[in-house]
């Protein structure tokens, strides 16, 4: 998948807001399959499970165990119809989340060869908040960041200004 473009700044920018929330150690739940960002989260020394890949719309039991700090879903929300579910079934006092931002200059994406990578959800921060918030979590902190390409164009100039992605890092109400 980042065969050729690698997402560094979001990886570093996404360990930053987690060590400064949730710092090592501590016994992560990873949402989605393993990643390249795993990785990264255990050489930070963060003890880190993944869920299966099973349909989290659905299939919520891997949440309900409580013996995590934390669970983390990083770029995982938009992908769901329905995450207010899994939101509301998660037994860890900690959450940590990222998601893409919706553009108002570009359209959602979708995969044309992978049905699982499309995004049903591009939220706006305050639909996000308002998701936890119904879901059960109170939120503590936020951040966003760009997302600049090395491209030319109007779009290209826009993601230099415009934040793409919104961090939270909430915990149980």
């Amino acid at each position: 998948m980042y065969e050729n473009n690698f997402p560094h700044k979001r990886y570093r920018k996404t360990m930053d807001f987690l060590k400064e929330n949730v710092p090592a150690p501590a016994r992560v739940l990873d949402l989605g399959v393993e990643n390249p960002f795993v990785k990264i989260m255990r050489e930070h020394n963060y003890s880190v499970e993944n869920t299966m890949g099973e349909d989290l719309d659905v299939e919520t039991s891997a949440v309900q165990n409580g013996n995590f700090d934390v669970v983390t879903a990083f770029e995982i929300f938009e992908h769901l119809v329905a995450p207010y579910n899994v939101l509301k079934d998660i037994q860890a006092e900690k959450l940590v989340a990222t998601i893409p931002l919706k553009l108002w200059f570009s359209s959602a994406y979708r995969s044309k060869t992978d049905k699982r990578d499309r995004h049903y959800h591009e939220f706006e921060d305050w639909q996000f908040d308002w998701l936890l918030e119904k879901a059960g979590w109170e939120i503590k902190k936020t951040k966003k960041w760009t997302n600049p390409v090395k491209k030319i164009g109007i779009r290209p100039l826009l993601r230099k200004f415009t934040p793409r992605y919104y961090a939270v890092y909430a915990e149980r109400k």
